[in-house]
């Protein structure tokens, strides 16, 4: 199962099952909910024309953005923190999300703004204070690209994170879920890159924390509901973004997502 959320013609809101080419090509049912697709004809479409036409949508409506910190040994270290003994965990708010092709607008109150390229969970069904050693498989509707844009210097100044990680357009997330690849039992890779150089390259099983862990750990103070985003971390190599760039998250099995700064 490969599928991206876009606008039709006509605006209204629909999903698209995804090929192996990242053309959309037929309409289909909400993956979640099951709320029928429009009843209309549909012509196959590349991912490429609909972020040009900033017709991609943002493919999951989550209630929560539950994101890792410090889940790279690298990354804590090039931040000069200490690498975390148990998961490190802070909200992002569902204002922050924005589509693929979608434009991370530079907030006044900053001076530095960093990218975070980050695989994301999205989760299936309702999982509560999940036992030790469960299954998380059945929980995991399937995976996208996730950028934690980050206020940097906002983020050092406060005392927690939000406001730092919460601006408008601060979550990048997409293209496409896809259920096709398999982070708990085979390696998957990350790329980030800034303005076509790359500055990140990450691979899951350098987690400090497996995704096990971090499902049973959050579920435990935390009901984690069907389309609620976890995003895993991320590598080291953040650096800052201007008005003007654009930046890549390019996931082993995913569809690059793509932003620009202004």
């Amino acid at each position: 199962m490969r599928y991206c959320k876009l606008l039709l013609a006509d605006k209204t809101p629909a999903f698209a099952s995804v090929n192996n080419e990242l053309f959309a090509t037929e309409l289909i049912p909400n993956p979640l909910t099951a709320q029928p697709a429009p009843s209309q004809s549909f012509t196959p479409i590349s991912l490429a024309q609909l972020e040009q036409e900033h017709r991609l949508l943002v493919p999951v409506t989550p209630s929560k953005i539950v994101c890792v910190g410090r889940n790279y040994r690298d990354h804590a270290a090039e931040l000069g923190n200490d690498v975390p003994t148990e998961p490190l965990l802070f909200l992002k708010p569902p204002s922050s999300l924005l589509p693929a092709g979608g434009i991370v607008e530079y907030p006044s109150l900053s001076k530095r703004v960093d990218f975070e390229g980050e695989l994301a969970i999205i989760i299936g069904k309702q999982a509560r204070k999940l036992a030790a050693g469960t299954d998380v498989a059945p929980y995991i509707h399937g995976y996208t690209c996730l950028n934690d844009v980050t206020a940097r210097d906002i983020q050092k100044s406060d005392p927690q994170w939000t406001r730092g990680k919460g601006f408008d357009t601060f979550c990048p997330t997409g293209p496409i879920v896809s259920n096709e690849i398999n982070p708990l039992s085979e390696n998957i890779s990350l790329v980030t890159r800034l303005n076509g150089e790359v500055k990140q390259r990450g691979e899951t099983r350098d987690f400090i924390f497996d995704i096990p862990h971090l499902l049973h750990y959050i579920s435990q103070c935390m009901t984690l509901e069907p389309g609620d985003l976890i995003a895993t971390g991320t590598p080291a190599g953040v650096a800052p973004m201007q008005p003007g760039d654009f930046v890549e998250v390019e996931i082993t099995g995913l569809a690059t997502l793509r932003n620009t700064i202004a």
